[in-house]
């Protein structure tokens, strides 16, 4: 529990993958973590979204878009999950514009201080914004190769890959690695021992 009160942001949306979600909502607070869900409420209190395989309901409360950049350091890692999340996020009302969630993301690498957490499939997020990865180490679903390509990264074959602040996970059925390294790297940033 040496990471007490630490903030970690997960980004949601529907089709979500249950099994990493669930990991998340308890693998960080067994460490002391505070975990954060956060979406884009539209106006509303909270949203329930439906996850990928057996459509079960999960509600999330906290809009990214109410983060100003103090807030948003206060953040120790922001995740980006698996599943369909980074492309139903990745929605803008205006092709000239970039989504919410993108802009978000961009301000969150603009912070080295946050570790950037990017697992499978929640690359798509990164591809309106592809200079974020851009000759960096990076792995994702191998069906986003030609995606993690044409952004520019490099493409390494490994389950989870750290290049400096960024952190990408292979699948989510790598979420316990995935959050593992992101754990120690947060431990070592505090300089506690576990």
């Amino acid at each position: 529990m040496d990471l007490q009160g630490k903030k970690v942001g997960v980004l949601l949306e529907s089709d979500f993958y249950e099994e990493e979600i669930y990991y998340y909502k308890h693998r960080f607070p067994e460490e002391g973590i505070e975990l954060h869900f956060l979406t884009r409420l539209w106006g509303q209190p909270y949203l329930t979204f439906k996850g990928h395989e057996y459509h079960n309901p999960f509600e999330v409360h906290e809009s990214f878009e109410d983060i100003d950049d103090a807030t948003l350091s206060t953040f120790s890692a922001i995740i980006v999950p698996s599943a369909i999340v980074a492309d139903r996020l990745r929605f803008t009302e205006d092709i000239n514009k970039l989504a919410p969630a993108v802009e978000f993301l961009k301000r969150a690498f603009a912070q080295p201080n946050i570790i950037k957490g990017i697992i499978c499939h929640g690359m798509w997020l990164v591809s309106p914004a592809p200079e974020l990865v851009r000759g960096r180490n990076v792995v994702g679903h191998i069906n986003l190769y030609g995606d993690i390509k044409n952004m520019g990264a490099n493409y390494i074959d490994e389950d989870v890959v750290v290049d400096g602040d960024l952190v990408t996970g292979r699948t989510g059925g790598h979420c316990h690695l995935f959050a593992r390294k992101i754990i120690d790297m947060m431990y070592d940033k505090e300089g506690v021992a576990r």
